[in-house]
This record gives C-alpha cells, structure tokens and sequence, in this order.
C-alpha cells in the first residue's frame, strides 16, 4: 500500500496529481507551516503573451498554519480569475466544462485558504477520474513534529509500507529512519509531457487547470504520460 503526503496547494501542476494518483492514501498537510510566494495560494495559466499568476489574496502572520491562513478581504479576487480564464481560455476545446468547474468552487464564500484549496483539489481529482483516497492531517489525532517522523506515523496510521516521495525529498530525508521502520520510500521520476496547447510554443509546469481546458476528459491519459517508476 502506497502513501503519499503534500501541502494543499492551489490548482496545482501535473506532478502533483501524477503523485495522487499512484497513491492509495494521499493526506493533505494542511497543518504545517504556510509559505509566502509559493503553491500554496498561486499558481499560473498561459496567456497569449505567456504564462500568468493567478493569486488568492491572503492574510496571514509568520509562522501559521496553512489552515490557518485567512484569505484576504479583496472581493474582486474571485472576479479577476474568473476574467483570466475567460481571457486566456475562451477559445480552448474544453472551456465550458472547465470553467464551470472552477466557478463552482471559486464562487462560494470562503474563509480559510486550506478550506478553499482542498475543495478545488476534490473538484479537480473527480473530474481527472482519480479514485485515490485523500484525507486531511488537521482531521487527524495530533502528528510528530518532525518531518521524517509525521510520515512514518502517517504511514503506520493507514498500514502502508511505502511512501512516494517528491524528488526532492532526497535532499533532507533521513532515510535510515524509515529502514528502521521497514517503510520503503520511493521517490517520484516525473517527466512533465507536452501536450496541445493555444498560443505559440509550449509551456510546462503551469497549473492543471491549463490541461483541463486544453485535454478535457484525456487529461488523465496526459498527465500518466509522465510518469517514470521512481526508486
């Protein structure tokens, strides 16, 4: 059994969904630390002079939680998105499905950052066809501080012997701690694959949301394309 772990983060890339979907068990860590100018609260789409951010406004104080990260009172938020995607997409193969896919979510009333990122997540996982299971680590019983230490529990707490990794947890994962435990690791090997786009040349590592308008239902196929077993 095979789990795997990952800040909520806002319509996130393809990598991202490729490492839900070789889970079993995909936990969202919305209770660790949030970080400024990253996924969590931004991501980018393809205009037709490039790539753009598109951001959920955010208040916050150093040192929350993602779940506990506010977003910002900016009622034109919601309209600016729902702007760009008409700008950059209204000519897209799949615009109207996925556009009312994302207006659903985006235009409920929303407190917390976490509460509205893990919401698009669940959108965007059943409409790619992703039947993994995705849990929440808040909804949880208290986790380990420590990063090696919350995944070997995590693990332990679902009965799986393996944890998918990104590839940069070789960087500071302490390996040894889970041959101690008898939990393999294998870390992902993602190929970002080209796939039909408007406008000029490609553009990798955007958000889902640009493959969903482009790929529709065949984004899933798109997105396994991808992938290379990891070790």
């Amino acid at each position: 059994m095979i789990l795997a772990a990952h800040q909520p983060q806002f319509a996130p890339w393809l990598g991202f969904f490729d490492k839900l979907d070789r889970a079993d068990v995909f936990v969202l860590l919305d209770n660790v630390q949030f970080r400024k100018n990253e996924w969590q609260n931004r991501n980018r789409v393809k205009a037709a002079d490039g790539p753009q951010w598109l951001t959920v406004p955010v208040s916050f104080h150093f040192g929350d939680k993602i779940n506990e990260v506010s977003i910002a009172e900016d009622n034109n938020w919601r309209h600016r998105h729902q702007q760009t995607l008409r700008t950059c997409y209204s000519r897209a193969p799949y615009f109207q499905e996925t556009f009312a896919l994302y207006d659903e979510t985006v235009s409920r009333e929303w407190n917390k950052l976490s509460e509205f990122n893990i919401a698009l997540l669940q959108a965007l996982t059943s409409r790619l066809g992703i039947g993994t299971r995705i849990t929440v680590a808040s909804e949880m019983d208290p986790l380990p501080e420590g990063r090696d230490e919350r995944l070997i529990q995590l693990c332990k707490r679902f009965g799986a012997d393996t944890y998918l990794a990104g590839a940069g947890g070789r960087l500071y994962m302490q390996l040894e701690k889970y041959k101690e435990t008898e939990t393999n690791v294998v870390f992902q090997d993602y190929h970002h694959p080209d796939y039909e786009q408007l406008f000029a040349e490609f553009s990798p590592q955007l958000s889902v949301l640009d493959l969903l308008f482009n790929c529709g239902r065949k984004s899933l196929d798109v997105i396994r394309g991808g992938r290379h077993e990891g070790a």
